[in-house]
């Protein structure tokens, strides 16, 4: 039995706390006191050193606790992820109707992914407070989510030790068992011309406006830009920002843009980067001033998540598939097209099936939270935690 006052006063509270990426120290400190109050030790309670290994530098790591099997089962993983985006920020949780807003029109709510920490949390203080059995629980908290999975990206895997069935709760509805998802790939790339004055002698400029407008013309052309669906396989890319430029009278000598590119395929996401190079090379150089000089490129990427898909048969599936049907609904299985800290689990060598708690419409001021799918995420996770479907 789940004690649903108290699973939805816990959301609203979490939900109110701020924790952008790399600010995540006062939800986590939250998340501790209650399992602290539900008589967790606290040498059971640990933070992790991702955040020294991160993009951005962070105000704590991952927070990691254990509770010691007191039955039989798999050695079962728990996981969500503490931060928000920016725009929750200032977020004033309230009931309406069936479902939880912002009464601050100018914030998002938070429920991605507070919903996912607080089904995980409520999970382990129903099984403290009641003394039931247990198979041994790993609970994560993951920080940095938001920003490109650097809690998960980052972790030592050997902290959490080995997992056999593992359940990672996100955004989304309760029903959909996420068993795979795309690689991304990140791209930073400076275009490099030369400056002259544009009324007076722009023939011995080389413009980087131009070189990265014939790069971007070409892969538009040639179906290598947006959703990509060519006999080398199928992916997505984007350039999304282009910075450059300071006056209407200078050729811009410099231009910086940042694309990604996406794939459930490695090699179509490195095929896809490679010709991305390959267009900004070829448009420098066919770039050039009355003089011969022509453009330039420094081209990097990074690498976010690579892409993963679960069997059928995978004891995480079958688990959360048992667990959904258990609390009345179909459960049916997908592939997402964006990132998880499930991508670098898979990665870390633990089969991880993500599970959404009834957000909708995340990242945006009209963000909700389905009070039914939230409670219905929480008795998922008790009955996974306590072993139920193993």
């Amino acid at each position: 039995m789940l004690n649903t006052d108290e699973a939805l006063q816990r959301v609203l509270r979490l939900m109110a706390i701020p924790g952008k990426s790399c600010e995540e120290q006062q939800i986590a400190d939250a998340v501790v006191a209650e399992l602290r109050a539900a008589g967790l030790p606290s040498e059971q309670i640990t933070s992790d050193d991702a955040h020294t290994r991160t993009r951005k530098p962070g105000a704590v790591g991952n927070l990691i606790a254990r509770l010691p099997g007191t039955g039989d089962g798999p050695t079962t993983l728990l996981s969500a992820h503490l931060d928000t985006v920016p725009i929750c920020v200032g977020c004033e949780p309230v009931v309406d109707g069936d479902f939880v807003r912002s009464a601050n029109s100018a914030t998002g709510l938070g429920a991605d992914n507070r919903a996912g920490v607080a089904a995980v949390l409520t999970a382990a203080v129903e099984l403290l407070r009641s003394g039931r059995p247990h198979p041994p629980l790993v609970l994560c908290w993951f920080v940095q989510e938001e920003i490109g999975l650097q809690g998960s990206r980052n972790m030592d895997p050997a902290v959490l030790g080995p997992i056999d069935v593992a359940i990672n709760f996100d955004g989304g509805t309760v029903e959909k068992l996420t068993i795979g998802a795309t690689g991304g790939e990140r791209m930073t790339i400076e275009v490099r011309g030369r400056a002259a004055h544009a009324g007076v002698a722009p023939e011995n400029g080389v413009s980087a406006i131009t070189i990265a407008s014939l790069a971007i013309a070409e892969l538009e052309r040639e179906g290598w830009l947006g959703r990509i669906d060519r006999s080398e396989g199928r992916g997505t890319s984007n350039v999304g920002i282009i910075q450059g430029g300071d006056a209407t009278n200078v050729v811009t000598p410099a231009v910086h843009l940042r694309a990604e590119a996406r794939s459930h395929d490695s090699a179509m996401r490195e095929r896809i980067v490679a010709r991305f190079r390959e267009a900004f090379t070829t448009a420098a150089a066919a770039v050039s001033s009355a003089e011969g000089h022509t453009g330039s490129i420094e081209f990097s990427s990074t690498v976010d998540y690579d892409s993963f898909r679960l069997s059928e048969d995978s004891p995480s599936v079958v688990v959360a598939r048992d667990a959904v049907t258990a609390v009345g609904r179909t459960p049916y299985a997908e592939v997402a097209g964006g990132g998880l800290d499930a991508n670098w689990l898979y990665r870390h060598g633990i089969e991880a099936v993500t599970l959404g708690c009834g957000q909708r419409n995340v990242h945006t001021t009209d963000e909700q939270l389905c009070i039914a799918d939230y409670l219905d995420a929480c008795r998922i996770a008790l009955r996974v935690a306590a072993g139920e479907n193993n």
